[in-house]
């Protein structure tokens, strides 16, 4: 089992690459508090550890070369933030088989279309489906296979 603030970590990466994806080749407004819920600044206007542990692995995606950003809203957003190319083409290509029965997407293959077949084989589709289930050390398992465990990164 990870440390608490690692899953946390992973959790963090897989919502905002999910919402990155889903708004690509757009930039958005990528804010903490869409990712790691509402947070209420202390009376010296200090965030929590959880938001301030959000805000940091979104900048720690954009210096490891995740996702481009233009600046940042104080510490509460990343202001038109976008997905490099890298990460585009990694979401967006076809995960391992034992990937996809890690995260519990099994289609079966011979009812649907190629296409539906390819789209549910890629790396977004096993993240958003890890995120629905909830379950941390699956969302963990397939943001480092997506990300952490390549050589071309």
């Amino acid at each position: 089992m990870a440390d608490i603030h690692v899953e946390e970590f992973y959790r963090d990466v897989a919502i905002a690459l999910s919402q990155l994806y889903s708004a690509f080749p757009r930039r958005i407004n990528l804010f903490v508090e869409d990712i790691a819920g509402p947070d209420e600044p202390d009376e010296f206007g200090l965030h929590s550890k959880r938001h301030m542990a959000c805000f940091g692995a979104l900048l720690w995606l954009a210096e490891e070369g995740f996702l481009r950003y233009v600046d940042t809203i104080r510490q509460e957003a990343l202001d038109q933030a976008v997905l490099t190319r890298d990460a585009f083409i990694r979401l967006s290509s076809p995960a391992p088989a034992a990937l996809a029965e890690l995260a519990g997407v099994t289609p079966d293959e011979s009812e649907l279309p190629p296409s539906v077949r390819k789209d549910l084989s890629t790396y977004i589709h096993l993240i958003r489906q890890a995120l629905r289930s909830g379950h941390s050390e699956r969302i963990g398992a397939i943001v480092r296979a997506a990300f952490f465990s390549t050589s071309s990164w």
